[in-house]
C-alpha cells in the first residue's frame, strides 16, 4: 500500500460513522478531528518503532511519509 493510499485509510477510519466520504465533491464536515487522530495515530506507530530505529528506518520512512500525505489532505 501506498502512503498515499495508508494515509486515506486512516483519515477514512477516523471519520465518524454517521459522516459520508466524497471522493468527488471534498472531505466531510468532520475533516479536522478525522485529521487530528490520523496524525496522532502515525505519531504513535513512528514513536514505537524509533526504539529500534536501526532495524526500522525504511518502516519509519514509510509512516513518516504517510504523515506527510494526511497533512495534504
Amino acid at each position: 500500500m501506498t502512503p498515499r493510499e495508508k494515509a486515506k485509510e486512516l483519515f477514512r477510519k477516523f471519520v465518524a460513522p454517521t459522516q459520508q466520504w466524497d471522493d468527488v465533491d471534498g472531505y466531510i464536515t468532520d475533516e479536522y478531528n478525522a485529521k487530528q487522530c490520523s496524525l496522532i495515530a502515525v505519531d504513535e506507530v513512528i514513536e514505537a518503532l524509533h526504539e529500534h530505529h536501526w532495524q526500522n528506518r525504511l518502516i519509519i520512512n514509510y509512516w513518516e511519509e504517510v504523515k506527510q500525505e494526511i497533512e495534504k489532505l
